[in-house]
């Protein structure tokens, strides 16, 4: 008769040692011209969002479309201390924003969206799915999470060409419940890979709030088994963020590995268009629009710099003829030719 197993002594974890953390971050110094870049940046995605929707309105855009509005300060604040050409960028489907942030022209873009062979990816991405090697913008995926993966897989890139770059990989409160984010964080500070994990927390995974779906609602922590620290950042104020992001960058380029930033912020609009977002409360929604919005905010900033309201509505306008301006483009380009169905599906490498 075999003995039964001898009971393991009960044993107390050891203390972890105290790891190193980034600084606290300070709020950008922006000079007035940086601001005003800033503004004309995340007012560009407010009114292209709007268009959009109105556009698919109209049934000029299929599929799926999740607009962006209300969290511009984010894409703007994060993606301006980011370089095209060292740097890579990688996000799920909320991504029209983060292209524009990005100085992709809005033209290709609203082409993409209405399936047009001018579009950035010729059409055959649309809302959800667009992609330039050419900017390091390696997508647009509708898989919930799928990016997070990939997108350490572009950070291991940088690090095994010696490039100096850092990939930023967006993802949203929901997919911060996938189980593949967990992987990929291990894997990423098994090999401190340069990589920063930016949760865009808007508080309503498609329907369900963050208070019903996630046991650990501050998203900033998640990494912290990992020995991956976190920052939770204001993401309604572009100056925070760009704040938070140097310092994020200044952590990734030291080869200290991963580092998650929070953006707490919030979009007006539903999850997609389809969506009334009968789930939360016309206050709420208005309570954010009166006195959280970042674009307002922003304009105060402004306003206490010297720039006048006349010179504001100019920018306005300015920013609405070039949204105009990419519809027509837009509306007026050729679909693609049906041969392009058979295109850009294999690469072959030798």
């Amino acid at each position: 008769m075999a003995r039964p197993a001898k009971k393991a002594a009960a044993t107390t974890a050891p203390a972890i040692p105290n790891r190193e953390r980034p600084a606290e971050p300070k709020r950008y110094q922006a000079t007035k011209d940086e601001l005003l870049d800033f503004y004309k940046q995340m007012l560009l995605i407010r009114r292209f969002e709007e268009r959009a929707g109105q556009l698919y309105g109209l049934g000029l855009i299929g599929g799926f479309c999740h607009l962006y509005i209300g969290q511009e300060a984010v894409a703007v604040g994060l993606q301006s201390a980011m370089k095209v050409g060292r740097d890579s960028v990688i996000t799920g489907y909320r991504d029209h924003g983060h292209m524009l942030a990005y100085g992709i022209d809005p033209k290709l873009i609203m082409a993409e969206l209405t399936g047009r062979a001018a579009g950035i990816s010729k059409g055959k991405g649309g809302s959800m799915h667009m992609f330039s090697v050419e900017h390091g913008f390696y997508g647009g995926h509708g898989i919930v999470g799928a990016q997070v993966s990939l997108g350490t897989g572009l950070a291991f890139k940088h690090q095994y060409a010696g490039d100096g770059g850092t990939c930023l990989t967006y993802f949203g409160d929901g997919a911060a419940n996938q189980g593949q984010v967990y992987e990929s964080f291990n894997m990423a500070k098994l090999w401190d890979l340069p990589v920063i994990y930016a949760i865009e927390n808007n508080q309503y995974a498609m329907g369900t709030s963050v208070e019903r779906s996630s046991s650990e609602p501050d998203f900033y922590k998640r990494g912290e088994s990992h020995r991956i620290p976190g920052i939770q950042v204001d993401g309604m104020d572009v100056l925070a963020v760009r704040g938070a992001a140097e310092e994020a960058m200044a952590w990734t380029r030291g080869g200290k590995g991963p580092i998650i930033l929070e953006l707490k912020t919030y979009r007006y609009r539903g999850h997609s268009m389809s969506d009334p977002a009968k789930y939360r409360t016309r206050e709420e929604v208005q309570d954010f629009r009166e006195h959280r919005d970042p674009i307002d905010h922003a304009a105060k900033e402004l306003g206490k710099a010297g720039v006048s309201a006349e010179e504001l509505k100019a920018i306005d306008k300015e920013i609405k003829d070039i949204v105009v301006n990419a519809a027509k483009f837009a509306e007026d380009a050729p679909e693609p030719a049906a041969a392009e169905l058979y295109t850009d599906v294999l690469v072959e490498s030798y």
